[in-house]
This record gives structure tokens, sequence and C-alpha cells, in this order.
């Protein structure tokens, strides 16, 4: 090697690196700004909201940043695989978070906040299966809804069945344990597939009856658990126990009106420190943002969330394949509902349900998913833009 060629050599990975036609160029960037953005907002928020009683002040914080890193990882890793290639892979990916959500109503799981959920690892570390299962029904509903019957652009009847038959598995496994909120996520990550796809409508008007009929008699057999219709109770009437079941919305309300519009300050919000509104680091991290960011920093959460939305259904408008449009468009309908259903909860428009803020709440699992979710959305973009 001659000292000429080896500058070139350099400079020909340099291009290949970060050139015009590199895939660091091809990347959404404000997709994984406005992303960052909101991790570095919910550390701040995890901070504050467990300095006070976390082991070693930091000790949680340190753990998110740690999850954060392996989820930015895992997000990298994601984007670097042709999307097209997991579509031979979805029943394998599927069938893997089955086994994981079968594994937790076995003595390995692990019961956390009244719901049997996790697998613990060791170490403090714990994983929720439940988490990756929107992931696998994800590429599996893509899958099946990727090839329309010859001749038409629509599913058939049978496809939707399909369809339905591996959403109803997913979501009777999650109720085993029982978790309505990830149930809930779960089906309508299966319905926005089905419209995506293009179902006839007299197939969803099916489906809606059927799913409004089950619910009703979910409700008359009483199978809920009670803490679960303790909360729905509450959310009608936050009064009628303002120390048990309603306490938490009431204090959230709290937390969130005494920010006002320019918020306490970091660190200095009193419902915060006096940890008040319980789960104040996972479900109900809005409150913090409320109480010190106020209104300004809370609609700034929001608004970075719906930056996250609309460049997902760019994506989705954008790719030309099936596959591709169809992994866009549902994982933009599951991040769409647990942003309402949690920020809803937080200001009293939703029953508590016990999902976190998307890239903002403390966790492991979730944070894992949600990252796992950008990739593929990243896969997608970087796959259209080397073609067009």
């Amino acid at each position: 090697m001659t000292d000429r060629t080896l500058p070139a050599r350099r400079r020909s990975f340099t291009t290949r690196a970060v050139g015009a036609q590199s895939t660091v160029w091809r990347l959404d960037g404000v997709l994984l700004v406005s992303v960052a953005a909101l991790c570095v907002i919910g550390t701040l928020l995890v901070w504050s909201s467990t300095r006070t009683w976390a082991p070693g002040s930091t000790g949680l914080v340190k753990k998110h940043v740690l999850n954060l890193a392996i989820g930015a990882a895992l997000c990298g890793a994601v984007a670097m695989i042709d999307h097209r290639l997991l579509r031979a892979y979805a029943p394998v990916v599927y069938l893997v978070t089955l086994v994981g959500l079968a594994l937790v109503v076995t003595p390995l799981g692990t019961t956390v906040n009244g719901s049997h959920s996790w697998i613990m690892l060791g170490g403090g570390f714990a994983v929720q299966p439940s988490e990756f299962a929107k992931l696998g029904l994800v590429l599996m509903l893509s899958m099946l809804l990727a090839q329309p019957a010859e001749g038409t652009d629509r599913p058939r009847g049978l496809d939707m069945l399909f369809v339905v038959v591996m959403a109803a598995i997913s979501m009777g496994l999650v109720m085993l344990q029982p978790d309505l909120g990830t149930t809930l996520v779960l089906a309508v990550i299966a319905v926005g597939g089905l419209v995506i796809a293009g179902v006839r409508k007299r197939w969803m008007i099916l489906l809606v009856l059927t799913s409004v009929a089950g619910a009703v008699a979910v409700w008359m057999l009483d199978l809920l658990e009670p803490y679960q219709v303790a909360r729905f109770t509450a959310f009608i009437d936050p009064s009628v126990d303002p120390r048990g079941v309603g306490y938490n919305s009431t204090q959230a309300l709290i937390a969130i009106g005494s920010g006002q519009v320019f918020g306490k300050g970091l660190l200095d919000g009193g419902q915060t420190t006096g940890r008040f509104v319980p789960e104040q680091h996972t479900d109900f991290i809005f409150t913090v943002a409320g109480e010190e960011f106020g209104f300004l920093g809370s609609v700034t959460v929001v608004a970075l969330l719906g930056v996250v939305l609309i460049r997902g259904l760019k994506i989705a408008r954008q790719c030309e394949d099936r596959f591709g449009t169809l992994v866009a468009g549902t994982i933009v309908c599951w991040l769409a509902f647990q942003t309402f259903v949690n920020i809803g909860m937080t200001v009293g428009i939703m029953p508590i349900t016990g999902l976190p803020l998307p890239f903002v709440s403390y966790g492991g699992t979730a944070t894992f998913a949600n990252l796992i979710a950008i990739g593929l959305l990243q896969a997608i973009r970087i796959r259209e833009q080397a073609f067009n």
C-alpha cells in the first residue's frame, strides 16, 4: 500500500459512511431528533421524581440511561436491516413473543403492582414480554395483510380471520396476567392494520359489533379484576373514593394544575418531591412535566410526540411496498393510542390503565420495544430513500 492509495481509501470509506448517498443521510433526522429530545426530557423527569427515594439518589436514573443506551443500540441495529427480510421471519418473531407471554403465567413470572407480567432476570433486571408482543403482532399481521387476494387490493375475509385469531391469542395471554392496558394496545394494532389494509366496511362493522358484545359480556360476567372495575368507577367519579381508587387521578390533576403556565422549575415540584402521586416516574410521569415545566413544557412534550407520529405517518405514506406501509402504520397506531391513554389518564379524560408514556417514562422493556419500533421506521425510510 503506497502513501498515495491510503488517503484515497480513507476518503472512499468516509464518503461511503457520511456521503450524500450514505445510510446516515437517508435516516429521518427529524424523527431521530424528536425521539432523542423526548428521551432527554424523560431522563430529567425520572431524576426529579426519584431523587428523594431511589437508592443513591441517582440509582434509577443511571439504570434508565443504561436502558436508553441499549435501546439506542437496538434501534440502530434494526435500522440497518432490510425491513422486507423481516417479512419472512415475522412468524418466528411472533411465536417467540407468544412463548414469552406463556412463560409469564408459569412460576417464572413475577407480580409487580398487581400485574403478573414480568420475568426476573437477576441483578435487578426484569423483562416484560407483553411489550415485545406488540412488535410481534405488528410484524405478523403486516405479513398476513401484505399480500391481498389475486385480482383485488383488499384483504379477504379469511385474511381478516387470521389476523383476528393471531391478535386474540396474544390478547388472551396478556389478559391472563392481567394487563388490560396492553391488551387494548394490541387490539388497536390489529384494528389499525385492518383499516390500513383496506378491509371491507362490512367486515369492520361485524368486528366492531363482536368486540362490543365481547366487552359487554366481560363486564356482565364479572371477568375483570376488582381493581380494574374500581379504576373505571374512579374515572367516572373520582370523588367516590378520593383516598382510595380515586387518589391517583385526584393527585395527578393537582400536580399538573399547580404548574400553571411556566412550571415550578426542575426539582422544585412539591407534589413530586413529596411523592403524592404514585408511580410518578412510570405511568404518571406526565404529571412531573406539568408541575415542574408547566403548561409550556407539557405542550412541548405533546408536540414532540406529535412530530414522531407525523413522521411515522409520512414514512408509511411514502413506502411503496405494502408490508412496509403496514408496519409503519400500525406502529403509529400503537404509539398514538398509548400516548393518548397515558396523557389522558393524567388529565382525567381516560381511566387509569397502567400504560407508560413512550420514550419518556422509566422502564426497560418498554424502552427497548419503543426504540426498536423507531428502528423499524428508520429501516423502511432508508430502503425507500435508496430507491428514490
